[in-house]
């Protein structure tokens, strides 16, 4: 075999790290740049620093899962609503979990004209999933406060967890609706809703009795069915919106003020 100069192999391995974000080597891989990192607590932060209102409207979506067109028309139609402060992403960002399907979706999203967050889905859980979403979004349970609200999201995703018991994660949940001093409303954001299938059975009624039990919780939103639906599925005064799909062109936009709120739907 021919030897070769350590030169030439010092030129080979630089034009490999020159083309590392050109060529995939392994689907599975979790390597997102500095400007793809931990953008749940980035938007968080440019959401506080908007002038505060008496009134918040933001949008619920979700599923865009393999819908890029169709996510793309998303974006233009709610950069035509006024006033929108922020975008909730109700989960199934991805359809299999990988790495290049978290940087689509966030190329299209980055297009809106306000920051956008996001809770994790059951698609997003798949394979090298958890550590793809928790280096490009950051921790799965988490909330912020803005205005008069306190947004909650939270795992729900149990069938992942072969119902376990640990997800939904109800102490923490519990903790969160008690660390509410000044009685915001409080806004608790998942993708699988309780009376799902995919929702740990044993957790379900534990889940909304925290709900229903407190007084500022009004409603609560989710994803994954890939239709509008909502009700008081409990007949408890918490009233429970799901989302359809960025396949299927529709959205809510929700208006809030101190104790009260609508809903509408939108379709694109």
């Amino acid at each position: 075999m021919k030897n070769f100069p350590k030169a030439a192999f010092l030129v080979f391995g630089l034009m490999l790290a020159a083309c590392e974000g050109i060529f995939q080597y392994n689907p599975n891989q979790v390597i997102f740049k500095d400007d793809e990192r931990n953008l749940n607590q980035k938007n968080i932060e440019r959401i506080q620093a908007r002038p505060l209102t008496d009134t918040v409207k933001f949008i619920l979506m979700g599923d865009t899962q393999r819908w890029y067109d169709e996510t793309d028309a998303f974006v233009k139609s709610a950069n035509s609503q006024k006033d929108v402060a922020f975008v909730l992403h109700a989960g199934d960002i991805s359809d299999f979990g990988l790495s290049q399907e978290f940087k689509w979706v966030n190329e299209i999203m980055v297009k809106l004209n306000c920051p956008y967050l996001t809770v994790i889905g059951n698609h997003d859980l798949v394979a090298n999933g958890p550590a793809a979403y928790r280096k490009i979004y950051g921790p799965m349970d988490y909330s912020f406060d803005y205005g008069n609200n306190k947004f909650i999201f939270i795992n729900t995703n149990s069938r992942e967890y072969v119902f376990n018991g640990t997800v939904p994660n109800l102490g923490w949940l519990e903790t969160q609706l008690a660390n509410n001093p000044e009685k915001k409303n409080a806004i608790v954001i998942a993708h699988i809703p309780p009376f799902d299938g995919d929702f740990d059975p044993k957790l379900q009624d534990g889940y909304a009795k925290l709900l229903a039990d407190d007084d500022n919780v009004k409603f609560s939103l989710y994803g994954h069915q890939h239709t509008f639906r909502d009700g008081e599925f409990y007949e408890d005064g918490v009233h429970y919106y799901l989302t359809t799909s960025t396949g299927e062109r529709g959205y809510w936009l929700f208006t809030t003020w101190k104790g009260g709120y609508k809903a509408e739907r939108v379709a694109y």
